[in-house]
């Protein structure tokens, strides 16, 4: 196995079936596919050496190399489905490279589909933080403006029960008692070939914390309709880049 130091591969997932959206990652925002958005802000990333698509679809993959992104292989059925998880289609990509390159990068930048109002500069800065730490992985947060603390579940008996083991009265406590509590969204994750393989387990122990603003994640049909308005207020350097497939 060799890993080269500093080589940086983004890898962008987009699998053909989607429970909630049907064909979600090809859905036309503004002119251009869901999935296109990533890659275009991938490949003007001055960190990221190669822009790899993994999906189980031919149709998407014709659209990713539309886009420039490399679609060197298809994903097998088997890990593609609604249960597959991330850390299968990266040791699925790690395997690939491996055996018909001979050659891994140290990085795997992972940018969803779905989460698709980056920055580029942004995306390189992450790149840039977690190649100067020691931490197993990065991953990419938002403050929320909900307080889970004050959150519960409810038992069979229909009791109510605090999610975090403090009492009812504790959970009834001001807001601005407890600590602030961050969500993990798909604006970027980082993580390492090396430790992917040691350990078998994609994150690792130790993350570092990438704070962004809040991020839209494509689960359902009206968050199109959202980021359709999003994108046409906001522009941006990817849309600009985008004009030229027009």
């Amino acid at each position: 196995m060799s890993i080269q130091k500093g080589l940086v591969y983004a890898i962008i997932p987009a699998r053909s079936g989607s429970s909630s959206v049907k064909d979600k990652n090809i859905r036309i925002i503004s002119g251009h596919p869901l999935m296109a958005y990533s890659i275009i802000a991938a490949r003007l990333c001055k960190n990221i050496n190669r822009v790899i698509m993994t999906t189980d679809s031919e149709k998407y993959a014709k659209i990713a190399n539309k886009y420039g992104a490399e679609t060197p292989f298809l994903r097998p059925v088997e890990i593609s489905g609604k249960y597959s998880t991330d850390l299968e289609f990266v040791k699925h990509a790690i395997d690939w490279f491996e055996k018909n390159e001979k050659l891994l990068p140290e990085y795997w930048v992972h940018l969803r589909p779905t989460s698709p109002l980056r920055t580029p500069s942004e995306i390189d800065r992450a790149i840039d933080i977690f190649k100067n730490s020691k931490a197993d992985c990065l991953k990419s947060v938002h403050l929320t403006h909900e307080c889970p603390y004050k959150w519960f579940n409810v038992t069979e008996e229909g009791y109510l029960k605090t999610i975090c083991g403090i009492s009812l009265d504790e959970a009834n406590g001001p807001r601005q008692s407890y600590p602030p509590v961050f969500v993990p969204n798909g604006y970027v994750d980082i993580v390492r070939t090396e430790q992917i393989i040691r350990s078998g387990t994609l994150y690792g122990n130790s993350a570092v914390a990438f704070e962004t603003n809040e991020v839209i994640d494509i689960d359902y049909e009206h968050e199109l309709d959202q980021l359709q308005t999003l994108i046409k207020t906001s522009g941006g350097i990817v849309s600009n880049e985008l004009k030229k497939f027009e």
